[in-house]
């Protein structure tokens, strides 16, 4: 146990990051775990305890500071949760190379995301029913990639909240965390029941992540933000990178494997 203390840094750095952009912190604890040989599904399923907590805490600090548009962060918040159960499920069978080449793709994402967020920004906008449609549905592919990533959702909820609703990022950012806490809640009790997580592990991140929450809330309001977008924007690239060059060794391990077998049977 004392061995897996580490992971409470992994949580406290990610939580930092997840609660000052919005997105979670997955998208810092899932490429480390990946990295360090973590299957999918448990990297995604114990990342997820870290996202509820860094929630929690997150949603606890902004909700001071009255920066959560609570009306809009509970319903999108509750349209995510059939979409995270159907997430966690569909986890369980995902192959190591081509959940690395799909998180792949989110992460730079999400770095496209970061580093252009403010461009994003417009006028507040009148839903119609056309956009209403669009958000039902975009919920629910938040909640997917939500529970099926281990990230929370916030690649999907910010910029929908954003560039569809046309809500300021100052308010955007801390609503996403009372969604990801409706979000990341139902994917941690489906993966539970599932038998994804290592409880031990994903605490330790959990306890990281809640600190990092809080310490994230209080530095989004001082720090100057185009620094954290090229900086994070950079670390999300070279994860990014890394998770593509190694599904093309994994790729490449099975390939030479099945020829082998082929060979022998011949």
């Amino acid at each position: 146990m004392i061995e897996q203390f580490w992971l409470i840094l992994l949580g406290f750095a990610g939580g930092i990051l997840g609660s000052m952009i919005g997105l979670g912190g997955g998208i810092i604890v899932v490429p480390v775990l990946t990295f360090l040989g973590f299957s999918p599904t448990a990297a995604a399923s114990n990342s997820l305890f870290a996202a509820l907590s860094n929630a929690t805490a997150s949603t606890i600090s902004y909700s001071k500071q009255k920066r959560i548009h609570f009306s809009l962060g509970l319903k999108l918040g509750l349209l995510s949760i059939p979409g995270t159960v159907f997430g966690a499920i569909i986890s369980s069978d995902i192959a190591p190379d081509i959940f690395k080449i799909l998180f792949g793709f989110v992460l730079i994402t999400s770095a496209a995301y970061i580093f252009l967020r403010r461009n994003l920004e417009s006028k507040e906008k009148i839903i119609s029913k056309q956009m209403m449609i669009f958000v039902i549905g975009a919920s629910f592919f938040g909640g997917i990639i939500s529970s099926f990533f281990g990230i929370g959702g916030g690649i999907v909820f910010v910029p929908l909240m954003v560039a569809g609703m046309g809500m300021a990022m100052k308010r955007a950012a801390p609503t996403s965390q009372l969604i990801l806490l409706f979000a990341s809640f139902s994917g941690v009790m489906t993966h539970s029941l599932l038998g994804h997580p290592d409880f031990i592990q994903a605490g330790f991140l959990a306890i990281g992540s809640f600190f990092g929450g809080l310490v994230g809330a209080r530095l989004s309001i001082d720090i100057k933000e185009r620094y954290l977008q090229i900086l994070v924007s950079i670390v999300i690239l070279i994860a990014a990178a890394k998770l593509f060059y190694d599904s093309l060794i994994d790729s490449a391990i099975v390939g030479y494997s099945l020829n082998n077998l082929i060979m022998l049977l011949y």
